[in-house]
């Protein structure tokens, strides 16, 4: 019984234990009961008065000893600097303008060859994370979505890289250049930012919620196009319907425009189903919304696509009335320069009364300007001249209205873009154009002259009246954009010249700059240096 009594009281102590553990030791125990007397007394407010004197009492004495202490750093620093000889400052204002010069140097010349300042982009770049900036990422393309309204765009830059509205299609274009020459016809650049285009365009924040779209937006991130082509149909095996699938094989996979046409009447069909369900419950939420905003860009994308194949293939008719069609549905997406590609095919149609009556909308001065408008307009005006003009009976009886409106028009073409006419007068050789364009650039007169030669030499007598007008516009062809000096250039050069200035006149003027350096002393330290430099 006394053994059974003794493990029953040994397993109830053991059960204490479990819920309630006691100090190991008496003298942990004494410790601890020391500490919960403090304790408590703290939590008096006498005692939490106490403690804020005391903190006030130390701040006090930091604020007024950190002064005193400035003041005698200021003073010895005044010692030291009333100490120097001429010949410190000259050996110093020497090196500052030699360091300051080569930093000059080298910022003018990473300016010619980069376009940038170096300075700039390194605190851009590096210097504005860190100090919890946001960092300014470089001028994204123009890349418009269904959202966006005529005021942006007219708010838009006019030197802005934007999308070639008459880009050529990749697999049946851009590839059989690459499979005859062996050369790539698109720069990294390009094809980058096409890439942020598609992302932009094809892609929305619900994607996630149907498998197809997931596999869809990886698709647009793959640089390998064979990895973009095999993502498409493995998104088609989930979905059917996945019209920018059939977007992506008929830009990438399809070999000829009959292919691609194909393609892009699937994804017209599929694009036209998902585009009446979103109609249906965009206002549900945002999400809906931004699903809308998408679908609505895939089924423009698709339909002006459709167009330019109709175009290519030789069904101009057709393509001017799709590419109608498509401006009256969407009248708010003329920022996607559509009428860029009615009026090329109105020029194949020579349809010049309908050319005229589109400039009539489009060439106006509150929207962006483009080379096809600018110089369209110099064709129409070139047109009714340039059959019966000739430099020699326009030298001796001088030009008819007729004549100044054409050649004015010329010359507000070439201002806008310089680059054009030596491409259309085939003074310099034309490639094949690039996705993306710079407005007012090489690119852009690259881009016109390509789709736009044929009809200037369609006009009997344009281009000789291109050629013998359009240098008179400028003595020297100007390069557009002129890109002004960075601020660092200017501040080194400044920077360079002024201490150059010091180091010679220290060196001429050894006593009276000594004397100009302790003046600058007692404006930079009035209350300590006044009696250190007295005494020295």
């Amino acid at each position: 019984m006394a053994e059974g009594s003794g493990s029953g009281s040994g397993g109830g102590g053991g059960g204490g234990g479990g819920s309630v553990r006691g100090p190991p030791c008496p003298g942990a125990a004494a410790a601890f009961r020391r500490w919960e007397q403090l304790r408590r007394r703290a939590a008096t407010p006498w005692a939490r008065g106490l403690l804020a004197v005391a903190a006030g009492l130390g701040l006090l004495y930091a604020v007024l000893r950190v002064p005193l202490r400035l003041r005698d750093g200021l003073a010895a620093v005044t010692v030291f600097l009333s100490t120097l000889t001429p010949k410190f400052y000259f050996a110093l204002t020497v090196t500052s303008s030699f360091i300051s010069g080569l930093i000059f140097v080298f910022e003018w010349w990473h300016f010619r060859k980069y376009g940038t300042s170096f300075i700039e982009q390194v605190s851009v770049s590096h210097l504005r994370p860190l100090i919890g900036g946001a960092e300014n990422s470089p001028p994204a393309p123009a890349a418009f979505s269904a959202g966006e309204n005529e005021t942006s765009r007219q708010n838009m830059p006019e030197c802005k890289v934007w999308r070639n509205p008459l880009n050529l299609f990749r697999g049946a274009e851009y590839s059989r250049y690459m499979w005859v020459t062996g050369k790539e016809p698109l720069t990294y650049y390009d094809m980058n930012l096409s890439a942020q285009d598609h992302q932009t365009f094809f892609t929305c924040d619900t994607d996630a919620l149907r498998p197809s779209d997931t596999v869809m937006q990886k698709a647009w991130r793959e640089r390998n196009p064979q990895a973009r082509i095999k993502a498409a149909y493995q998104a088609l095996e989930l979905n059917n319907d996945c019209a920018t699938a059939y977007v992506l094989l008929a830009e990438e996979e399809a070999t000829t425009i009959v292919d691609a046409e194909k393609y892009f009447k699937q994804a017209l069909k599929a694009g036209e189903m998902i585009y009446r369900k979103s109609q249906n419950c965009h206002s549900q939420s945002p999400q809906h919304e931004a699903q809308l905003r998408r679908d609505t860009n895939v089924l423009v994308y698709v339909k002006r696509r459709l167009a330019m194949c109709a175009r290519k293939l030789g069904r101009i008719r057709e393509a001017v009335k799709m590419m109608r069609d498509l401006m009256k549905e969407f009248p708010l997406l003329s920022m996607l320069n559509i009428h860029e590609n009615l009026l090329e095919a109105l020029l194949e149609l020579q349809a010049y009364a309908d050319v005229q009556a589109v400039l009539a909308k489009y060439d106006d001065i509150s929207l962006p300007k483009s080379a096809a408008i600018c110089y369209t307009a110099a064709l129409l005006k070139a047109r009714a001249v340039s059959e019966r003009f000739s430099p020699e009976t326009a030298s001796k009886r001088g030009l008819s209205t007729a004549e100044i409106n054409a050649v004015e028009a010329i010359h507000r073409a070439v201002e806008f873009n310089p680059h054009v006419p030596k491409y259309l007068l085939e003074m310099k050789s034309l490639v094949l154009p690039p996705e993306h364009i710079l407005k007012r650039g090489d690119s852009e007169a690259v881009a016109y002259a390509f789709f736009h030669l044929q009809h200037w030499k369609r006009i009997e007598g344009a281009l000789n009246l291109l050629h013998c007008t359009w240098e008179g516009t400028f003595h020297e062809v100007s390069v557009y954009p002129q890109k002004e000096l960075p601020f660092f250039i200017h501040f080194t050069a400044g920077l360079c010249s002024f201490s150059a200035m010091l180091a010679l006149l220290t060196h001429q003027f050894p006593e009276l700059m000594v004397i100009f350096a302790k003046a600058v002393l007692r404006v930079l330290w009035p209350v300590s240096a006044p009696s250190v430099l007295a005494s020295s």
